[in-house]
């Protein structure tokens, strides 16, 4: 619902959005675990919320599923599956995606696993703040339930809290004022579409089990993509934030720019 804010005497509609966030891949920096660990937001706007909810209930229906059943990308047993769900998404006008792809072995330093997640989200609620000023909105976001460890909401707003105190890039005045939400997929249906776009994109970094790569399902969401102007990192400062972004990853991945 839009708020209707006072000012010098007349009345103003602002505009409200919401940002469903999930993630892909791990956090720990064990040879074992993911070399890339995927934060995604999928954002749309408070008024088109009834035609998302409309899509999910299509690709239910598309896939097999029963009304009501949750999305998990992992579940999507075959490759014709997951194009058709990412092609999908990647043809609603509604959403607008933006990713952060950490690239792990790339890293000069290493933090704990809860404080890599919290880094990783700084950078992706700083574009997120941006798309809602850039288009006079106030946005709101919940994120997916955080394990291993958990996150609680208290820790969440001793963040949110931390972060206002620093000299961030956060646009603050376009974020609301009352934070963060975290809750599950199943409560919440809308993080269904956070997991399937995180994990469609990372699937096109992250090597699966025979050393391949499928970047054909981030092709299909590119139209979606948050960019900023036309300028050459008008994808890669805003819907596709690579980090580290250096001379060594963009050698590893030249394919991103042309997204």
């Amino acid at each position: 619902m839009a708020t209707v804010a006072i000012n010098s005497g007349k009345a103003q509609v602002v505009r409200r959005l919401h940002a469903f966030i999930d993630e892909a891949g791990v956090r720990s920096f064990s040879k074992a675990s993911s070399d890339h660990f995927v934060m995604t937001a999928v954002v749309v706007a408070d008024q088109e919320l009834m035609a998302a909810q409309q899509f999910l209930a299509q690709l239910r229906q598309d896939l097999g599923r029963r009304p009501g059943d949750p999305l998990h990308w992992v579940n999507f047993n075959k490759h014709e599956q997951r194009v058709h769900a990412a092609k999908s998404l990647g043809a609603q006008e509604w959403a607008t995606i933006s990713h952060v792809i950490v690239c792990k072995r790339h890293l000069t330093s290493r933090l704990a696993e809860s404080q890599f997640y919290l880094y990783t989200f700084r950078y992706l609620l700083e574009r997120l703040s941006w798309f809602a000023r850039d288009t006079r909105s106030v946005l709101s976001y919940t994120l997916a339930h955080i394990t291993r460890p958990q996150m609680t909401t208290a820790e969440l707003r001793q963040y949110e809290a931390a972060l206002r105190s620093m000299p961030t890039q956060v646009a603050w005045g376009s974020l609301d004022p009352k934070g963060g939400k975290i809750d599950q997929p199943k409560r919440v249906e809308m993080l269904q579409c956070a997991d399937l776009a995180a994990s469609a994109t990372y699937a096109a970094f992250n090597l699966d089990r025979f050393g391949n790569t499928e970047p054909r399902y981030l092709n299909e969401l590119a139209p979606r993509l948050y960019r900023r102007g036309g300028g050459p990192t008008c994808l890669t400062s805003y819907g596709m934030k690579m980090h580290p972004w250096d001379s060594n990853t963009k050698a590893a991945y030249p394919w991103v720019a042309a997204l």
